[in-house]
């Protein structure tokens, strides 16, 4: 997984936009829940202007809405919760140059409340550096020019959209031009989704993963051991029926990266997890659960 797209999100966001659009119906108007907002620019790297967002919305709709969030990270990837998210709105000017973000969390998140059907300005996508130019030089024949549509994708800010990444790859956002009107602007909600741990819905107790865990890690230790040299996020899904049967196992999410070399020890390490999860046997229970198991890999 380099990129999940999610149209139609949250039933929240039409709310969450009219706030906004409130907020800023009469120019001429200065109250206080104006004056809320930061002027973040590092020279040639970022420009926007950014808020906290769950002081800026009512409560009990921002609340809503992070509990959607959170549970969609939870089923999906593995994560237990997400950073406080910033509300940032790109007016003319602003940007975002290319970045890796590597410490905040194992994958990234951009909801758009933009009303991009409608826009005013250029630019504003999110870009993200294609998978051939990481790895460019191995295979660059130079019968032609490259530009930049082969080097970059762009995912465009429709609102109600829900962008997850790796943020380890190189991103960004396209200088926005046109008008310095917010409500005319890129309005996003970001952060980071955080804390990639077990995560049970159903009668079974958490200690029952805990075998589970040792048997799949007991099988990728010898290929992790030969030398795969591997780093991200690997979510995998099932079904544990109430015989304690595992069923319906799918890899929800998949962040490992290594070297070409090596693809092959990737593969084997999935197959050997997957194998180790479809023999477990759990505890029997009343009714089944579901269960998103994230493994992390660091190099």
């Amino acid at each position: 997984m380099r990129l999940l797209v999610v149209d139609h999100f949250a039933d929240e966001a039409q709310a969450l936009r009219s706030h906004f659009d409130a907020r800023f119906a009469d120019p001429r108007r200065a109250t206080a829940d104006r004056f809320v907002w930061d002027l973040w620019n590092v020279r040639d790297q970022y420009t926007a202007l950014r808020t906290p967002a769950w002081e800026y919305f009512p409560k009990k709709t921002y609340d809503a809405f992070h509990q959607r969030l959170v549970w969609w990270g939870r089923r999906t990837l593995g994560c237990h919760d997400v950073s406080p998210p910033w509300l940032s709105c790109y007016v003319n000017g602003c940007e975002q140059r290319l970045h890796g973000d590597l410490p905040h969390g194992p994958v990234a998140f951009v909801f758009s409340l933009t009303n991009w059907s409608k826009r005013t300005f250029r630019g504003g996508e999110t870009l993200l550096m294609r998978d051939e130019v990481l790895d460019f030089w191995r295979g660059f024949v130079s019968t032609r020019a490259v530009e930049e549509p082969e080097l970059l994708d762009e995912v465009p800010a429709r609102f109600n959209r829900l962008v997850a990444f790796d943020p380890r790859i190189p991103h960004g956002v396209r200088r926005v031009d046109g008008s310095m009107d917010p409500t005319e602007g890129r309005l996003v909600i970001h952060g980071w989704f955080v804390q990639p741990r077990p995560f049970i819905e159903g009668p079974l107790p958490e200690k029952a993963l805990g075998d589970a865990i040792g048997e799949v890690t007991g099988a990728i230790g010898p290929v992790l051991q030969a030398g795969l040299p591997l780093a991200g996020l690997l979510s995998l899904g099932f079904t544990v029926t109430a015989a304690g049967r595992v069923r319906e196992l799918r890899t929800l999410a998949d962040t490992t990266r290594t070297v070409p070399e090596h693809a092959a020890g990737r593969r084997r390490l999935l197959a050997a997890a997957r194998k180790a999860l479809e023999k477990h046997a759990f505890p029997r229970r009343a009714s089944q659960s579901r269960v998103t198991l994230p493994l992390v890999f660091e190099r």
